[in-house]
């Protein structure tokens, strides 16, 4: 699976305490758009990132970043992750959002 300028790759990492998406254009090695749990936290707040809930955030909002840079369309890389749980809720925010894969 492999991204490109007219259709980037939605990368995702997963950890126990947060979770990371990038929009890379593989062609040019270049990441588009980015977003996780742990961007935006000051350093006394307590917010996991482990949680359904914060992977629907996150999913908006790489939706939405990905739409400021004119990306519509991209590929899903789970990154061999199985589809379910914080995976399936990110990316079904991001279609929500606006992004189609």
């Amino acid at each position: 699976m492999q991204g490109s300028a007219e259709r980037p790759r939605l990368n995702i990492y997963r950890s126990l305490n947060h979770i990371y998406v990038q929009v890379i254009d593989d062609v040019s090695g270049k990441t588009l758009a980015a977003a996780s749990t742990v961007q935006g936290q000051s350093k006394g707040a307590k917010k996991t990132g482990g949680n359904v809930a914060s992977a629907k955030e996150v999913g908006k909002t790489i939706a939405e970043r990905a739409k400021q840079k004119g990306i519509k369309k991209v590929v899903f890389d789970r990154g061999g992750y199985l589809y379910h749980g914080r995976i399936k809720a990110l990316a079904d925010a991001a279609r929500e959002a606006g992004l189609e894969f």
